[in-house]
């Protein structure tokens, strides 16, 4: 099931790769067309000049005059496709916990743990998820892990680290800028936190992508930081949901949220994603609040909401007509695994489409692969595909898994389907 580390680098250099590529196929194009031009001007010259050889020099000149008029009408432009499609991928929950950042081992390696499903996360042209911890520095457990776990999401096919959660500022400022530099340090980008007020007020709470020329805003929120209240030299460094953020989560800061969207907005990107740290812990229900903050954002020209905080997967909207796409939430991509409906999630795979010609972008399609937390006794903990892991055991591969985790990847099967439904 697990891929060559080797076949998943090459994978990764070429998303990166990918946009030289086309602007080096651009270039190509412009000078063929110029060496066209060139030689096409030549060869009407050299055949004017025979045609008019003992001619009256007078009457030499028209020819001329055709050569330069040709030169100056040769269309120098590159045939485009009518559409252009990106993949934004998008996991759950990534919880750092004791359990967890022993999952690495002695030498906290974590490159095993998600090697199953690393080219799934390789082939977005965007790929997120939300980190639940801090990135500061030793004693490790509890909410800080190693750099080498972020290092490890990057060479998986990583390229942002939602911020905006509950561990926000569990270790203080100090610990959030420690984390911001660590995750830019390993290769990816944190998403709706900063190191600063400084930093806050440059990138005014999003970023924006160009990928194949389709430029992507994209920011994140979250509900609170687990009862904790920014400092008065923090403000600004976490981008909040609800005034309240600190206690009741019943005021939605429309004007916080909105000011974000409108800034990003004037950038005039094609499409806009917004990553929600939001809802409840361990339950179903879809608070009223969430759905204003749906309504909020669509109104506000947002395309995509991805969700996560609940821990478990929750109901996905669709509308291909406006082109819009809900998730609620996708349910705990890594952690200990130690509550029932933890251990399954999903990993997201949106389609984005743009109409080249009259410049429209939309979702256009998506599609999830359930996920499983494997924590077998004496086996290390690892991020399975749950259909292709159920395949080997039913084959009796050596490396299958037991057959009590087997019958709960089955069991997860019908419950993502059910979750996602919202049943």
């Amino acid at each position: 099931m697990a891929l060559d580390p080797e076949e998943l680098k090459r994978q990764r250099q070429a998303r990166a790769a990918q946009r030289a590529q086309q602007a080096a196929q651009r270039r190509k194009v412009f000078i063929s067309l110029g060496v066209a031009a060139v030689v096409l001007i030549a060869c009407g010259i050299l055949i004017a000049a025979l045609a008019n050889r003992g001619k009256d020099p007078q009457e030499q000149t028209q020819p001329q005059e055709t050569a330069a008029a040709v030169q100056d009408t040769t269309p120098a432009t590159q045939t485009q496709e009518p559409t252009t499609t990106i993949r934004f991928v998008a996991a759950g929950d990534l919880n750092i916990t004791s359990g967890v950042v022993a999952a690495g081992g002695r030498e906290y390696d974590y490159t095993g743990a998600f090697m199953d499903v690393a080219h799934l996360l390789a082939e977005g042209d965007m790929t997120a998820l939300n980190f639940e911890g801090n990135l500061c520095g030793a004693p490790y457990g509890v909410d800080s892990a190693p750099d080498t776990l972020a290092k490890a999401l990057d060479k998986a096919g990583v390229d942002y680290l939602q911020l905006a959660n509950s561990y926000s500022i569990n270790r203080g400022l100090s610990g959030l800028a420690d984390t911001v530099t660590a995750v830019r340090a390993s290769g990816m980008e944190p998403l709706g936190a900063y190191a600063s007020q400084e930093e806050a007020k440059q990138e005014k709470g999003y970023k924006i992508c160009n990928i194949k020329g389709i430029r992507v805003g994209i920011t994140a929120f979250t509900k609170g930081m687990d009862g904790l209240a920014l400092p008065a030299d923090g403000s600004g460094c976490v981008n909040v949901l609800y005034k309240d953020y600190d206690s009741t989560y019943q005021e939605v800061d429309t004007e916080g949220i909105s000011a974000v969207l409108d800034a990003m907005k004037q950038e005039k990107p094609d499409v806009v994603i917004v990553l929600l740290h939001w809802g409840s812990e361990f339950n179903d229900t879809i608070s009223t609040s969430q759905k204003s903050i749906v309504s909020l954002l669509q109104e506000k020209g947002v395309d995509a909401i991805i969700g996560t905080h609940s821990h478990y997967v929750q109901k996905m909207e669709f509308d291909p007509e406006a082109g819009t796409f809900v998730a609620y939430s996708l349910g705990d991509f890594f952690g200990d695994a130690s509550r029932s409906g933890t251990e399954y999630s999903v990993i997201l795979n949106l389609e984005i489409t743009k109409d080249n010609e009259t410049g429209e972008t939309k979702v256009t399609g998506y599609d999830y692969t359930p996920i499983f937390t494997v924590t077998a006794e004496g086996a290390p903990v690892k991020v399975v595909r749950i259909r292709e892991a159920m395949a080997a055991f039913e084959a009796g591969y050596l490396d299958k898994v037991p057959e009590e985790t087997y019958q709960a990847m089955a069991y997860a099967l019908t419950r993502i389907e059910a979750r996602v439904a919202g049943d």
